[in-house]
């Protein structure tokens, strides 16, 4: 059995080198927006979207390596030199001149993300089975560092420009981030113990890859896709979504971005623990659930709009006789008109709180006296106004409570794991952990290019629903297909 005092000091430590990673990892989402919005760069919103992704990009594409790398020689060695690395181009971030160089440092520091892996294969191996679900989500909860970086980057931000009377003074956040990273980097080795999975050194590459020929771990990665990757892509997509759809300030935007975030992180340990209790298939399927009706909820966007609505038409030829607001009278058959509301295009202001759409309909005259008219001709133009304030507060409300359901089921999706791939948590975890990765690189991505094309922001959202609702549909074709090769079993003893 492990040493519980050190089992202890890895969870620790491995939960508080993961939060500094989470924290660096997710520096373009202020940094980016701050430099857009202050015209030191000026880059389109589909540049924007790709810049925010690409540190993502980098540590997808790096779990599974990282992750074979700690299921082989353990997590201290690993961890260490992963952050020391990802501290050199996160330092030369503060030297680039334009886009080809932030894109090219945003890839390097990116290495950052893999951490995760290392993490989580190095959390996996001081705890019983038993235990891993709880211990996996307390050290998951490391996600709350990008709230660290919404929250704080913005202020320190305006506090080395000198409130932006000197912009060019950005390039110390960078290089203030690489100095941490490199402390940490020291204190995790100096403090931790090693420690690999048992006969690791002896199994061959081709044994520590096997497991990844299961759809099951495909399919938890599309799991992981939607859960992690979401809330990545939300993490750092939330703060010009704030800036440009309420207006606020980047400070303001990082505030409310980090009630998304920071609970989120959190709130995973309380993922694991459900999942040790009820079991990693329930937990899941909630949290899907759950995802898609708020994202269905937030599809509306903010609009004052006015459409034609329903008109006046003639029932039989004639001459118009009189016209006014109320009604149209042609020969001897008097056409009576809707009028507009008192109430009807109102000005409302963002700090009225108007929960509903408000929508007022009313006709207006289209003929005047004299006027001869054919049947079916119309009379009166129908007038449709809508109102929806998108309410911040409700909306906020909306994103916290899909920040709580992706916290919680980014640990049972990593419960899944410990229960189906016990020996192979590193691999398997490192490619889900890829998946997700990658869904945190082209969700924004896809984000700017919707956004561009379409123009509307809760783009967002339509697509966060759908990625919901697939893999609900496979959650349930994959019990289905279980409960089919078991019969006579049920809930969680058939394996998915």
């Amino acid at each position: 059995m492990p040493d519980r005092k050190q089992a202890i000091t890895a969870l620790t430590m491995s939960t508080l080198a993961f939060t500094i990673c989470f924290a660096a990892w997710m520096l373009n989402g202020v940094l980016v927006t701050f430099l857009v919005d202050n015209g030191v760069f000026r880059w389109t919103g589909s540049e924007m979207g790709t810049l925010i992704g690409l540190p993502v990009l980098t540590g997808a594409v790096l779990r599974l390596p990282i992750g074979i790398l700690t299921d082989r020689y353990g997590g201290r060695p690993v961890f260490t030199g992963l952050l020391v690395l990802a501290a050199i181009p996160m330092a030369l971030l503060g030297s680039v001149g334009g886009y080809w160089g932030y894109f090219l440092c945003s890839l390097g520091f990116g290495t950052i993300g893999a951490g995760f892996a290392v993490g989580v294969a190095f959390t996996s191996v001081w705890f019983p089975k038993s235990q891993q679900g709880t211990a996996l989500g307390i050290f998951g909860a490391g996600n709350a560092g990008a709230a660290i970086t919404t929250l704080g980057a913005p202020a320190l931000l305006g506090s080395l420009t000198g409130g932006g009377s000197n912009l060019d003074a950005w390039r110390l956040l960078p290089r203030l981030y690489a100095a941490v990273l490199v402390v940490t980097a020291v204190v995790f080795y100096a403090t931790t113990k090693n420690r690999v999975p048992e006969g690791a050194a002896q199994r061959k590459l081709g044994d520590l890859v096997a497991p990844l020929r299961s759809t099951r771990v495909w399919r938890f990665g599309s799991y992981y896709f939607l859960v992690f990757g979401g809330f990545v892509a939300l993490a750092q997509w939330l703060v010009p979504y704030y800036t440009n759809v309420y207006s606020m300030s980047l400070v303001t935007a990082g505030l409310m971005t980090s009630i998304f975030s920071g609970p989120s992180g959190v709130i995973r340990a309380l993922g694991g623990w459900l999942s040790d209790r009820y079991g990693a298939r329930a937990v899941t399927l909630w949290v899907l659930v759950v995802t898609a009706v708020c994202c269905a909820l937030l599809f509306f966007p903010k609009m004052d709009i006015e459409s034609p609505g329903r008109g006046v038409i003639a029932t039989r030829a004639g001459t118009v006789t009189a016209v006014s607001s109320a009604s149209v009278q042609v020969g001897d058959v008097a056409y009576e008109l809707r009028t507009q509301p008192p109430g009807a295009r109102k000005a409302f202001s963002d700090s009225d709180v108007v929960v509903m759409p408000v929508i007022h309909s009313w006709q207006v005259p289209a003929v005047a006296v004299g006027d001869a008219v054919t049947k079916r001709q119309v009379l009166a133009r129908g007038v449709t106004h809508i109102y929806f304030q998108a309410n911040v507060w409700i909306f906020t409300a909306l994103v916290f409570a899909v920040g709580i359901a992706m916290g919680i089921g980014k640990a049972s999706v990593y419960r899944y794991i410990a229960d189906f791939f016990p020996q192979n948590v590193g691999v398997v975890g490192g490619t889900v952990g890829v998946i997700g990765g990658l869904g945190g690189f082209f969700c924004p991505a896809i984000f700017g290019f919707l956004l561009d094309s379409i123009g509307l922001w809760t783009t967002t959202w339509m697509l966060l629903f759908a990625t919901s609702v697939a893999c609900i549909l496979w959650l349930a074709v994959a019990v289905r297909a279980a409960t089919a090769r078991h019969p006579g079993e049920g809930g969680e003893a058939v394996p998915d």
